[in-house]
């Protein structure tokens, strides 16, 4: 007989508070009257009560399907993507004047079936932002592009304050975690990024808990500034169904403070690490930044 398989036990100190639903039933009613994706939603998020009682949201764009099917990720990839919807900009531009936000965060699944990898539709969805919100600043969180700079300088051309791709893992779990994806491409979106925009600030991020080693870790840190990002996320990753990546350890709070004072050291001007982080965790925050250290659009 073989042995039982360890279970891993969730910690306290991963347990989040009951929101208030009032305040999430008011960001859930706008978002359905506007039929808008978020990635709170689709990728169930354990911070979704948090920011939707906060008023905030990560808007999910040119899905809910994806083209990708990376076993960590709770977004639908059985269904067939469908054809962009042209009012779908417009429609998340209002439900951010609705919100009243400050900070918006744009994200989308992944679109390996378009020419642009839905460049085009990130730029349409800032424009109408600057319409109706000019004093919002805008985030987005795109994917790898497969690796058209052209496309990705599309997006730049559109002037967003903070361009995030998230690295996800170490390079010697790619794949594993992240088949379609490719580590050195990830870094190098990053320096195009600086190349094409040095006024934008870039940010990525990582999970951990699925096998990576303190060095590995470290190593990809120094990676990333070496890439010039500017702001770091790191944070736990949690298995969201049984059919999932399974989780190989949980990271305890000290840990993730010394991941922060270690980025800090290394020079990221911002770093987010907690187990509960994830990209877009309190992503306003970066307005306190922005003012810190100034940049104008050249």
């Amino acid at each position: 007989m073989e042995p039982a398989e360890a279970v891993v036990v969730k910690p306290e100190w991963l347990r989040v508070k009951a929101p208030q639903w009032e305040r999430v039933g008011n960001v859930k009613e706008i978002l359905r009257d506007l039929e808008l994706n978020t990635v709170c939603e689709e990728a169930s998020c354990p911070n979704i009560g948090e920011c939707f009682q906060a008023g905030t949201a990560t808007f999910l764009i040119m899905g809910p399907a994806c083209t990708r099917a990376c076993p960590y990720c709770d977004i639908d990839f059985e269904k067939k993507p469908q054809a962009l919807d042209y009012t779908e900009p417009t429609r998340l531009a209002q439900a951010v004047k609705r919100m009243g936000l400050k900070h918006v965060v744009i994200t989308s699944v992944n679109r390996d079936d378009l020419p642009d990898g839905g460049a085009s539709q990130f730029v349409r969805c800032i424009e109408e932002i600057r319409l109706f919100s000019p004093q919002t600043t805008i985030e987005v969180l795109i994917p790898d592009l497969c690796g058209n700079w052209e496309a990705l300088a599309i997006i730049l051309a559109a002037q967003p304050e903070v361009l995030n791709h998230n690295t996800e893992t170490i390079p010697r779990l790619y794949r594993s975690v992240r088949p379609q994806g490719n580590y050195q491409r990830t870094l190098q979106l990053l320096r195009r990024t600086r190349e094409l925009a040095p006024w934008v600030y870039t940010k990525s991020g990582l999970m951990v808990g699925l096998g990576e080693t303190e060095a590995e870790i470290q190593e990809v840190m120094q990676d990333l500034r070496a890439a010039d990002c500017d702001i770091l996320t790191i944070g736990q990753y949690l298995q969201p169904t049984q059919k999932h990546l399974k989780v190989n350890d949980f990271v305890s709070p000290a840990q993730f403070d010394a991941w922060r004072e270690l980025g800090e050291s290394l020079g990221f001007l911002q770093v987010v690490s907690s187990p509960l982080t994830r990209s877009s965790y309190h992503a306003e925050q970066v307005q306190e930044l922005m003012k810190l250290y100034p940049r104008k659009v050249q």
